[in-house]
């Protein structure tokens, strides 16, 4: 649960969602369906909504998963990472939702769509897609840069 929120908030504030959410679940235990999982991480997606919606605050998603890389990483490594999580940033956030439940979460697609909040088959279409312009992205970022090398 943490990491999910830590993924689009700072630590306080994820602490804070991920805090908020368990007492909501202890409150609905008879309606958690199983698996749990993907409930929860609608609840915390839910609770991050809310209080971005009333803050307006935090740091970018790039920023934060910059903050996570090793310091050891080699020149090509960090450029790489960089390059990837800028092509993740410049997803539309709906699109990012959905690569990061399938890919960084490994829900299956009807859970994560359980999280998104939408039928089964439209966050398959969704994630296609979205998978689609990461990729093209990505191949966008490493033609620019084998032309300024």
């Amino acid at each position: 649960m943490l990491s999910y929120v830590l993924l689009r908030a700072e630590q306080q504030t994820a602490e804070d969602i991920t805090s908020e959410t368990f007492p909501i679940a202890w409150r609905r235990l008879e309606r958690v369906p199983e698996p749990p999982l993907p409930w929860l991480i609608g609840v915390a997606r839910n609770l991050l909504r809310t209080q971005r919606r009333s803050r307006l605050r935090g740091q970018s998603l790039v920023e934060r998963l910059a903050e996570l890389a090793p310091a050891d990483d080699v020149a090509e490594q960090v450029a790489e990472r960089q390059a990837a999580l800028n092509a993740l940033a410049d997803l539309s956030e709906r699109d990012a939702e959905a690569v990061l439940l399938a890919s960084w979460y490994g829900l299956s697609p009807a859970e994560a769509a359980k999280v998104a909040g939408c039928p089964a088959r439209t966050f398959n279409v969704r994630l296609h897609r979205a998978r689609r312009r990461l990729a093209d992205a990505l191949d966008l970022t490493r033609l620019t840069f084998q032309e300024q090398s």
